[in-house]
């Protein structure tokens, strides 16, 4: 408990570090392509539009799944995984890909993967932003229910932050860890209910399905902008399951960041 007190009072103490430098990361991300941070926004909507034609029209033959056409079902969930996928990856690498600022500048090692994630959160944002205008022209308008979204948005940063401080240490001491988080997010996209509905499996098969912490948040984005309920209330127990989940990948990427943090170097 005193490892997950340490590192979030860093991250309190030094979050105007976090800003500054997540915003030159993203700066320096774009800079060298022309149409600059605009490829936030082109490369999503191309994995959009291929998701739909090949689950949309070649799969599922264009059917509605609870009453909602697939396109705007698939859209609202799949808007937060780019997020998700993006920042977990880069997120994993980041300490020791990194680790040399620390000659130049002063600050706690757990800071890197705090500041890479958020330079994914400013896209994710403006592209959050431009699915809530496109779904008004697609039969969605903005709803009360929108008010439950900064609850999945802090949710996700959190977990995204816990599950990287794991990540970000087992990679800086062994590198093959970010081969195998590459092929298990990759196999998550498959998994986790972003293109296809869970129903279609077996209602014995279901609860393994909600057992991937990332299955809550994406739900409820899709509660959320698709104005389908409080996915929070009408869910308490796989609320609570997540909030579990979350404490215990904060509890042990804390300890494991902590412990192995004063050695990262010897690693290089």
């Amino acid at each position: 408990m005193k490892s997950v007190i340490k590192i979030l009072k860093e991250q309190f103490q030094f979050f105007y570090l976090v800003r500054r430098l997540s915003i030159y990361e993203l700066r320096s991300l774009t800079s060298g392509n022309y149409l600059g941070a605009a490829w936030e926004i082109i490369n999503p909507t191309i994995q959009i539009l291929i998701y739909w034609f090949v689950f949309g029209f070649g799969i599922r033959q264009r059917e509605a799944i609870d009453g909602i056409p697939y396109f705007q079902w698939m859209f609202a969930g799949i808007l937060v995984w780019f997020f998700i996928n993006q920042s977990v990856m880069k997120a994993s690498k980041s300490i020791y890909s990194k680790i040399r600022m620390l000659s130049k500048m002063s600050f706690p090692m757990s800071v890197i993967p705090n500041y890479v994630i958020f330079s994914q959160f400013y896209p994710h944002l403006l592209l959050l932003a431009l699915g809530m205008i496109l779904l008004q022209f697609m039969g969605f308008p903005i709803s009360i229910y929108y008010l439950q979204l900064p609850l999945y948005i802090a949710a996700v940063l959190v977990f995204i932050f816990s599950l990287s401080l794991i990540t970000s240490t087992l990679t800086t001491i062994a590198r093959d860890v970010q081969m195998l988080l590459q092929s298990v997010m990759r196999m998550l996209l498959y998994l986790s209910p972003i293109l296809w509905p869970p129903t279609l499996l077996p209602e014995s098969w279901q609860i393994w399905v909600k057992l991937n912490p990332f299955y809550y948040i994406i739900e409820g984005y899709r509660y959320s902008l698709l104005g389908q309920g409080w996915y929070f209330i009408e869910n308490p127990l796989y609320t609570l399951y997540f909030i579990a989940v979350m404490g215990l990948t904060l509890l042990i990427g804390s300890y494991l960041h902590v412990k192995f943090r004063s050695q990262f170097i010897d690693f290089l």
